[in-house]
């Protein structure tokens, strides 16, 4: 049986199925073959044997109930592969000037491509950030040392917070993140909830370009830290303000 140690083995869709699956299961959900491909935009069968193709290669295990879940080298794999995504992150947001939306699908065509030597320089030339651009820890070691944030949908009327990252769940939909980040909902930025109601099911807020409103569903997806956070629980790029100016 064939082992594949290093992410830049493999192939683009391989990089793309764990990269699902990691985020599909990282708070324990039950991640089945059909799931995953609904998630990717591809049929049950086409799912089916890319993670044939990823069991053989030791990086995926299938219970007898059909669940997927990553294996310790499978797990590496896709850290690795989601830390080049997030460096590129960085690199196109801070430097290059592109949207969150935008980044994301950029980095997504770049990832496979960039080398050892490339990633190691992108680390140095961006300050070794812990996250990707909207506050997801960039490896399992660095998501043990950090705080797990609470919902913005739990947070009261009346109560202050700041923002701490944009899940992946949330990272799917395009229009939410635009607007996050039309309304400088990054993380790091301090928010004041002014109205929680289920019945109207929103969350209203003001944040640093004033009211913001948001459904309870992509509110749930916004982790936050209560009052003011410590400043660096969030990265800044060396000479990003500067860059950007």
């Amino acid at each position: 049986m064939s082992r594949r140690h290093s992410a830049s083995d493999l192939s683009g869709a391989a990089q793309e199925y764990l990269l699902a699956l990691r985020v599909m299961a990282v708070d324990g959900s039950h991640v089945t073959a059909s799931q995953v491909g609904r998630r990717l935009g591809v049929s049950t069968q086409a799912a089916s044997e890319m993670f044939r193709r990823l069991i053989a290669d030791g990086l995926v295990c299938q219970s007898d109930g059909r669940e997927l879940a990553l294996t310790d080298a499978g797990r590496a794999a896709a850290d690795a592969i989601f830390r080049r995504h997030a460096l590129l992150e960085w690199l196109l947001t801070t430097v290059v000037g592109l949207g969150w939306a935008e980044s994301d699908e950029e980095a997504a065509r770049l990832q496979g491509a960039i080398s050892p030597r490339v990633e190691a320089r992108l680390d140095e030339l961006l300050g070794h950030p812990e996250t990707c651009p909207h506050g997801n820890p960039i490896d399992a070691a660095t998501a043990r040392r950090r705080p797990s944030g609470v919902p913005l949908s739990s947070v009261e009327a009346g109560r202050r917070a700041t923002i701490y990252r944009i899940t992946e769940d949330a990272e799917e939909d395009r229009g939410l993140l635009s607007y996050l980040e039309a309304r400088a909902l990054t993380p790091g930025a301090p928010v004041t909830v002014l109205a929680n109601s289920e019945s109207l099911d929103s969350l209203t807020l003001e944040g640093p370009r004033g009211r913001a409103t948001l459904g309870l569903r992509p509110a749930a997806l916004i982790r936050v830290l209560p009052g003011e956070a410590d400043p660096g629980l969030f990265h800044r790029v060396p000479g990003a303000e500067t860059a950007s100016s």
